[in-house]
């Protein structure tokens, strides 16, 4: 058992930013391992439209969440945070120090802050809900939520369906408002937090995106979003990357302005990151690059927190 202080390395920002490598190289340098706070990664049928590591970069450490669950499973924030705090108390057992690294925000604060126990949702109410996005847009499911739980309405990132099927479902499979079962305090945790975001000026980050796209395309993205169609009703599916992919598959529009959705569509994934990110104030800003200067700082965080 290995003792003192605990520290959990919380690695976030927007997509495309280079969290991996950096994670990469901050764990190297700990000898310690990595939890993936990404919502899609953890699905092994995902690969190409998710921008999993690589081989090469998932055997340079030891990654948690990473190709651990089928697409069929049920998945969530809570499962999430048990799952991950019981892989933490592992990593515990022989390092001090371990790494979080991902750009989905419900997951980092859900192992960070704690989640909600919500109730579980009624299968054919979340399918229900999937179908009125599918045939009659997001607009729909905002005056749903507008109507069922205005408090969690000004709240909620309104250009998220995903968020959005999910407070929707609660409010009708219980008939309350999704934000009474959020109880808003913070969990105890037994670790430290040190958190670390990356940025880039915005023209490199989209380009960035931009060029990782191309190369999802290059890699066979088409192929892989072909050969999930009986699971395109799964929310993992539901998202940037493979419903745009899906739209040109159905004829509902051609390759060149499906791909061109794609990246128009994950820009704005990464802004909304990015000001999710933003809000705490705890996180201490980077350059992807700087990864030694990272390391300083986590030392640095660590010898005042320790003094």
């Amino acid at each position: 058992m290995n003792t003192g202080q605990k520290y959990l390395i919380s690695i976030v920002g927007p997509t495309a930013v280079g969290k991996t490598a950096a994670a990469i190289q901050i764990a190297k340098h700990y000898h310690t391992e990595i939890i993936s706070a990404d919502s899609r990664q953890l699905f092994r049928e995902m690969t190409i439209g998710t921008a999993k590591p690589s081989d090469d970069e998932l055997s340079q450490t030891h990654h948690h969440f990473i190709n651990s669950h089928r697409v069929t499973e049920s998945f969530n924030v809570g499962d999430f945070e048990k799952q991950g705090l019981t892989i933490l108390n592992q990593i515990f057992e022989q390092h001090n120090i371990a790494i979080m690294a991902g750009g989905s925000g419900l997951y980092v604060n859900a192992l960070i802050n704690g989640f909600d126990d919500l109730p579980a949702a009624l299968p054919e109410i979340r399918e229900k809900l999937n179908q009125l996005l599918s045939t009659e847009g997001i607009d729909v499911l905002r005056q749903k939520l507008l109507t069922a739980d205005p408090a969690y309405y000004k709240q909620v990132d309104l250009n998220n369906p995903q968020r959005l099927i999910r407070a929707l479902e609660v409010c009708e499979s219980t008939g309350k408002p999704y934000s009474s079962f959020r109880k808003g305090s913070q969990a105890k945790r037994g670790f430290n937090i040190i958190k670390i975001g990356l940025d880039l000026p915005r023209e490199e980050l989209y380009d960035r995106i931009n060029q990782r796209v191309d190369l999802m395309v290059t890699n066979g993205l088409i192929d892989e979003v072909k050969a999930l169609t009986q699971y395109r009703c799964l929310n993992a599916l539901n998202t940037v990357g493979y419903s745009e992919i899906f739209d040109y598959l159905d004829g509902k529009t051609d390759l060149n302005a499906a791909i061109a959705s794609v990246k128009q569509n994950t820009r704005r994934f990464a802004k909304r990151q990015l000001t999710w990110f933003k809000k705490d104030k705890g996180i201490q800003w980077f350059n992807p690059t700087d990864a030694l200067t990272m390391i300083d700082y986590i030392d640095t965080t660590i010898a005042r927190l320790n003094a």
